[in-house]
């Protein structure tokens, strides 16, 4: 008989689906239950969280938090991350453009689209509290997870630099005391077939617990590359895990784990929106259809992790946790920018990401004072490299390339605490503080060649004609970020809350910034190395967010309710961007330059109202069930502020990127018993209203549109046996979600080309209609 403690009950949470990372979680149990909250509108227990680093009811944490269970994502078919922005207001998740897994957030106005190393994301990404530092390899598909959480809004305090925006959360299971196995299939359109599998069980009596999964995922092309004759938008990725646990009794815990991904899908290309400017090369029919030519490198993602959790309770009231983690991934995709066969805007690009972290907690809880202290350190290097390859200059500048190099080092330590205090059964106070020591060191170089591409892509004799950058330089950031919060509790189905919050994003440099561009920013009459150093470089970004919110139970849990008001200062923002540049004076641009600065300041404010409510049950047939949940967020986003490249505010003529005002969704379930089981059948139609892609608006922005999604799935009494039928997308709606525009309007109602000759006005869309059956088997 095993000596570990006994398994829990399973936790249901809120939320209509719930995401996983592909480095699975393995099947198991829940973690603990706490609170005395009503039971949630489905009827189970309550809702448990660990959005401040230890477990609370939902009830119970003064801040927006939306939930998801690896139950509903069963029930939904949830495939990967970016699914979850149609159910959780004011989000949003993209595949960043030119990519198939790299992963573009944006919370309440704030993140990050560009994913070159350099910049940071303004939303930080966890699985298990690892900290994934780059982009690159985070588009996780779903399977098995215990749940994930996604917090809205500054989290500087629990969890550092660049969570200014909120922090998305994965949450694995722990293995069960006894051998358990799953075995999960999904076939549908366009050839989709996936095969999960996964196996865990005990060591006898020692306390150690191993198990294994491994995953294929396939599915053909929404589309075709009529140049090269390959699928487009198809998908091809193997994962595997391994993991160990060693939990001799319930006061120690400890688990190793190991991941791997290898994508090996063919590149993602865009759609023209114009036709050729030189070619004359028409608009494709098919928006998922291209005919980019470029083919080297070779798409490829493989990202794999291993690391360490250890927790031991050593007194009634303090619990010790430490998390030691290290990550690497190496990405080569070949972006073809203008979309054409000719060579016209074409950028090879390779990715080598690694970072090793430590996090050592200390977590107190004597009932009335809850909380912990905690260090954190991080040591990450993200480089970048590539060519832009402008042929169709020729043959003025045959072979004409200009190569990027970017290698950003990055070292950081922090130190934290946060607490809560019950002054009464009624009222408590939280307070927390965390100061982070940030180290950045940069090397950029630029150079241009005749006859490319460069070697690394493939050249054999390219002729160097210029440096236009080689910077080798360094920052240090420090930065305090509090935060504080009153909550009242009338009664413990109701918690009524106010809060204040800070959040940064680290500084850095231009990974694509050209020295030989920096103007004479000091007036000196001289541009010398303090001016290079102040346009390479850009400081962090500062969001001061207050809050003030509803957490509640009503008509005995057949309703729960979120409700939240906010209001935030955004200074400092940082605004990457790419300009064309004519590096010979020929009054023809044949590169492009990152020019980022702290131009901006903004306020940002809005609403949020989340639930779910039990409408009904025995309507039709004894044991049936139809319950309603809904999300809804309203945001105010406006630049105060908006510095352009020539120092004249343009604020007026400025947007928010990412951030659509309105974000809307509904989910109806009705669940009856039939055939030994449970039959399900959910319907989800969420909104997004008009959405820009830049922070100036561009034909690539979408209009709002709204999508349909509706799952039919039956579960047998004791949970051995699954099977779905999943529609997404049902009115096959097509929606850009990401684009490049090298182009102006030339006052004709036509375009000009400014960077290259054809054209670069290219749009990546989100996925069509698609349908597919699910079965799965456990034991």
């Amino acid at each position: 008989m095993s000596n570990r403690s006994p398994s829990r009950r399973a936790v249901r949470y809120l939320g209509g689906i719930a995401l996983a990372p592909l480095a699975f979680a393995l099947p198991g149990t829940a973690q603990a239950q706490t609170g005395t909250d009503a039971e949630t509108a489905s009827g189970n227990a309550p809702i448990v969280v660990s959005a401040r680093r230890r477990d609370e009811t939902l009830i119970e944490v003064p801040l927006s938090i939306s939930t998801f269970s690896g139950d509903d994502l069963d029930q939904s078919g949830t495939l990967d991350i970016t699914e979850i922005a149609e159910s959780v207001p004011n989000v949003t998740f993209e595949v960043s453009r030119g990519t198939n897994t790299t992963l573009t957030t944006f919370i309440r106005g704030v993140g990050q689209q560009d994913p070159v190393a350099g910049f940071e994301n303004g939303v930080g990404l966890y699985v298990d509290d690892v900290y994934f530092n780059r982009p690159q390899g985070a588009v996780l598909d779903v399977f098995n997870v215990e749940r994930i959480e996604v917090l809205r809004g500054p989290q500087g305090t629990l969890y550092g630099r660049n969570t200014i925006g909120g922090a998305v959360k994965f949450i694995t299971r722990r293995l069960e005391d006894s051998p358990t196995g799953e075995v999960r299939f999904n076939a549908g359109t366009y050839g989709q077939f996936d095969g999960v599998a996964s196996v865990a069980l005990p060591v006898g009596n020692s306390g150690f617990y191993v198990g294994a999964a491994g995953a294929l995922l396939t599915r053909n092309g929404f589309g075709e590359n009529l140049n090269l004759g390959i699928e487009n938008y198809n998908k091809d990725v193997a994962a595997a895990r391994g993991t160990i646990e060693y939990a001799p009794n319930s006061d120690i815990f400890v688990r190793f784990t190991g991941d791997y991904t290898d994508d090996r899908s063919n590149p993602r290309q865009g759609s023209r929106l114009i036709p050729g400017l030189l070619s004359g090369a028409p608009v494709l029919d098919n928006e998922f259809d291209t005919r980019a030519g470029l083919q080297n490198p070779g798409q490829r993602v493989e990202a794999w992790g291993v690391s360490m959790t250890a927790e031991i309770q050593v007194s009634e009231t303090i619990r010790l946790r430490n998390i030691l983690a290290y990550r690497d991934d190496e990405s080569s995709t070949p972006i073809d920018f203008d979309s054409l066969p000719a060579a016209d805007l074409d950028v090879p690009a390779l990715y080598a990401n690694d970072q090793f972290s430590e996090e050592f907690q200390i977590v107190y809880d004597d009932g009335r004072l809850a909380g912990l202290l905690g260090f954190y350190y991080l040591d990450a290097n993200a480089t970048t490299n590539f060519d832009v390859i402008l042929d169709t200059l020729a043959p003025t500048l045959p072979g004409l390339t200009a190569k990027t190099f970017g290698d950003v080092a990055t070292e950081t330590w922090s130190v934290f605490g946060d607490f809560t205090f019950d002054i009464t059964d009624q009222w408590s106070v939280s307070v927390g503080g965390r100061y982070t020591h940030d180290r950045r060191d940069s090397r950029v170089l630029r150079q241009t060649f005749l006859f490319g591409p460069s070697t690394d892509f493939g050249g054999a004799n390219p002729l160097l004609i210029a440096t236009t950058s080689d910077f080798d330089d360094g920052a240090t950031f420090e930065e305090f970020t509090p935060r504080a919060s009153i909550s009242y509790r009338p009664t413990p189905d109701h918690n009524i809350y106010a809060s204040y919050s800070r959040g940064f994003k680290g500084g850095g440099f231009d990974p694509r910034g050209q020295t030989t561009a920096a103007p004479d920013l000091d007036g000196d009459g001289d541009i010398d190395a303090a001016d290079i150093y102040e346009f390479m470089s850009f400081d962090p970004e500062i969001v001061d967010s207050y809050e003030i919110g509803y957490h509640g139970a009503l008509a005995d849990g057949a309703v729960t309710v979120a409700l939240a008001a906010f209001y935030a200062d955004y200074s400092d923002i940082q605004i990457p961007g790419s300009a064309g540049f004519d590096t010979d004076g020929d009054g023809t641009n044949d590169t492009f330059i990152g020019i980022t600065s702290n131009a901006g300041a903004a306020t940002i404010w809005g609403v949020e109202f989340e639930g779910q409510a039990r409408l009904g049950r025995d309507l039709v047939a004894s044991g049936d069930r139809f319950g309603f949940n809904w999300a809804i967020g309203y945001i105010n986003a406006e630049y105060d502020e908006f510095i352009d490249a020539f120092g004249v505010d343009v604020a007026g003529q400025r947007v928010f990127q990412n951030t659509p005002e309105w974000t809307l969704s509904g989910t109806a379930n009705y669940s009856i018993p039939a055939f030994g089981g449970d039959l399900n059948f959910l319907t989800t139609l969420s909104y997004r209203s008009e959405t820009s892609q830049f922070e100036v608006q561009s034909p690539l922005d979408q209009p709002g549109y709204a999508l349909w999604d509706a799952s039919l799935v039956w579960t047998s009494d004791d949970d051995h046996w699954q099977l779905g039928l999943h529609a997404k997308n049902i009115t096959d709606h097509r929606y850009i979600v990401s684009g490049y525009n090298f182009v102006a309007p030339n006052g004709a109602g036509g375009f000009t080309p400014t960077l290259g000759r054809e054209g670069t006005l290219t749009a990546f869309y989100g996925d069509p209609f698609r349908m597919f059956a699910s079965a799965r088997m456990r034991f």
